[in-house]
């Protein structure tokens, strides 16, 4: 929503204003994080790829006193990094659960549907080309979405798209992105150290409290999910991008004041603003600052903290999160096998899985709820939305790449994942494009 109201920019202001409106919009990110894969795969195939190795292998440490903590840099990125990137798509599954299109069987059942199939049909066509091999555990990979890339790709056909198919998609991704969580959880966890996390649970146990005791300040929930609950999963086994997500379960997500009250207490703060002696400078009288800090708290008071939370990561996630994250992990060295990498069943059974299972899985699936009259499409929409749908939701990018550091422990299944992953992702992104550019017809308004 872009709001337009009558204010004076500084020169600084008027300078940054176009990059503002860039960071804005919601295909930035994608493109930005696809410059990150273009500089990665061409610096691991330069004649300066040891370098790009050495990056990502530099340790770092910090020390406290007796306490210390030491990684490589790709460790803090996937571990550190990535569970702000878990903590703000926590944010969005507890928003969507409890006020947004999850909220309601009515509303739910639909993307809940197709975003289950999404899930089961890409794990069965995996587990079918690798059961028994030392890559079997890598079905988890073809089950992702990257929410991100998806809904920037759908970003960019405007009006041929109505909202409630971004809606439609956002949920489902969001559901997706829940079950790769729980996956992550229970099947990619390695040996739990009890004693560590019985203290997350602690940290987890003091944040609910913070919560239900009424704290809102943004400080106290940093401090004891990162020092407390972050450090105590790092350290216990269980992934720590696990944290995040319980984290974000934690943060407040009522209003202090209802929108009644609110719009009450602005109109009086607003004619007492009115009524305040001016001065005749450039500064506000003791009066105005008063009632200009009362504005303040009670804006304060009428949004959530979660949706503040929320917010303000959004930018510091999609800008410097995502594509950190791009460049650290997809700098493939390429062999020159060409498609016989390709034809791995590694390779296939991503890539099938992915650009077949997802399609095959979300529109089968939804095709049953609508034929038995259990859900409706959304308002506007056609199949062929759910089907340039099918293929972006095919997308797996981010969290596919991040499974597959988890899944695999040979270096060269690894290499052959991210190679699958990103060939696939590119291909059903132009694909789910291409559909929804072509075969469906823009909205009037």
């Amino acid at each position: 929503m872009k709001i337009k109201i009558k204010r004076r920019y500084t020169p600084i202001e008027r300078l940054f204003k176009p990059l503002n409106h860039l960071l804005q919009n919601q295909s930035t990110s994608a493109i930005i994080t696809f410059f990150a894969v273009v500089i990665a795969m061409a610096w691991a195939n330069s004649a300066w790829s040891y370098s790009y190795e050495a990056l990502w292998h530099t340790p770092l440490a910090l020390t406290i006193g007796s306490f210390s903590i030491s990684q490589t840099l790709h460790v803090l990125i996937n571990d550190g990094l990535m569970a702000i990137f878990f903590f703000s798509v926590g944010l969005e599954i507890k928003r969507e659960i409890f006020g947004g299109e999850l909220s309601s069987p009515k509303k739910a059942l639909l993307p809940i549907s197709a975003a289950a199939g999404g899930m089961l049909v890409p794990a069965l066509i995996y587990i079918f080309f690798n059961q028994g091999t030392e890559a079997a555990d890598g079905w988890g990979i073809p089950m992702a979405t990257d929410i991100a890339f998806s809904l920037g790709i759908l970003s960019l056909l405007g009006k041929r798209v109505p909202i409630s198919v971004k809606i439609f998609l956002t949920a489902l991704a969001i559901v997706d992105d829940l079950g790769a969580v729980l996956i992550i959880a229970f099947f990619y966890t390695s040996d739990i150290f009890v004693n560590d996390l019985m203290w997350g649970f602690v940290f987890l146990l003091i944040l609910l409290l913070g919560n239900y005791v009424g704290i809102r300040n943004q400080l106290f929930y940093s401090l004891i999910s990162i020092g407390g609950l972050w450090l105590a999963f790092f350290f216990s086994g269980v992934h720590p991008t696990i944290a995040g997500v319980l984290a974000a379960f934690t943060i407040p997500g009522r209003v202090k004041i209802n929108e009644k009250l609110f719009l009450s207490n602005l109109q009086v703060l607003t004619d007492m603003f009115k009524k305040a002696n001016p001065n005749d400078n450039e500064y506000v009288t003791h009066d105005q600052m008063e009632i200009l800090e009362t504005i303040r708290e009670v804006s304060t008071d009428a949004a959530t903290p979660l949706q503040k939370v929320e917010h303000s990561l959004s930018r510091f996630v999609a800008f410097i999160v995502i594509p950190l994250f791009a460049l650290s992990n997809t700098g493939i060295h390429l062999e020159g096998e060409g498609l016989s990498v390709l034809m791995h069943p590694v390779s296939l059974g991503i890539g099938l899985g992915l650009i077949l299972g997802k399609f095959i899985g979300i529109v089968g699936l939804s095709k049953l709820m609508v034929s038995f009259g259990w859900a409706e499409l959304p308002d506007q929409s056609n199949w062929n939305h759910i089907y340039g749908v099918a293929f972006l939701a095919a997308v797996g990018f981010t969290m596919s790449l991040f499974i597959s550091d988890l899944a695999f422990t040979d270096d060269a299944i690894i290499q052959l994942s991210k190679i699958s992953i990103l060939v696939t992702s590119a291909l059903a992104g132009l694909i789910g494009y291409l559909i929804l550019r072509f075969k469906t017809k823009p909205l009037h308004d």
